[in-house]
């Protein structure tokens, strides 16, 4: 039995007076030890919510696929460790649309965030005339196909499909859409790495509130959420913490 997992995701927000909210989402993860709950935060909070959290997991949103180098900006594996992220996001679709990153990027990052042991969330997804060009399963097949790191295993990778024209737009798939996406990576896993693909955790992103994360987290394959603006307060997020957790 795969656990359920919501994590957060706060890309560009956050500032040390947001703390409060952290605690108080760490609490409702506490409250409810059924599931699992991560918290992807700023790099510049990753230090001060980790101590802030010591029982809620905290993770990073991007890390380089080099230890170290001349390269102005960014922050690799070692660093986010020694910060104290335990996981970190890859691939997701704003780093693809606004960052230009491609799958092998995703692979790489992903390669390099587990040569120092941490855990990775790899994204995927498609754009909406992607999708409503009938091309949604072939994108997300090959993304799965280029991004896929070696070794890939359950007890450190998790996949999380976002279609790209549900983050932040209020739009959501149908749970017909959503269920039969997630069987489709299911698959395409099997075929991947064979069994272990059973194991491994398909989060959904887009969209995911309170009122609508039970009917998503109900569905087959569907083995939590990966959520964006709904996580910067607990009000917001501790609901969907709660839907899994009474499905759990």
């Amino acid at each position: 039995m795969r656990r359920k997992l919501v994590a957060g995701n706060w890309k560009m927000h956050g500032l040390r007076a947001h703390m409060a909210e952290i605690e108080a989402i760490a609490a409702a993860a506490a409250a409810h030890p059924q599931v699992d709950v991560l918290l992807c935060v700023p790099a510049t909070l990753i230090a001060l919510a980790a101590e802030v959290a010591d029982n809620l997991p905290i993770g990073a949103q991007d890390v380089h696929e080099n230890d170290l180098g001349a390269h102005t900006g960014c922050v690799s594996a070692p660093m986010l460790l020694e910060a104290g992220a335990k996981v970190v996001i890859v691939g997701h679709s704003e780093r693809r649309a606004d960052q230009h990153e491609t799958s092998h990027d995703a692979w790489a990052k992903a390669a390099a965030a587990r040569r120092h042991g941490l855990g990775v969330i790899l994204c995927c997804g498609e754009t909406e005339a992607e999708h409503d060009a009938g091309r949604a399963e072939r994108i997300v097949q090959s993304q799965i196909e280029k991004s896929l790191p070696d070794g890939a295993a359950p007890d450190w990778l998790t996949i999380a499909y976002e279609p790209r024209w549900a983050i932040g737009t209020g739009k959501t798939p149908t749970l017909e859409e959503i269920a039969s996406m997630h069987a489709i990576l299911r698959a395409k896993l099997r075929g991947m790495i064979g069994a272990a693909a059973n194991d491994m955790r398909i989060l959904y992103g887009g969209s995911v509130t309170g009122s609508n994360a039970a009917s998503i987290l109900a569905l087959e394959d569907v083995d939590g959420a990966l959520v964006g603006g709904a996580s910067l307060t607990a009000a917001k997020f501790v609901p969907i913490i709660e839907a899994a957790a009474h499905i759990a």
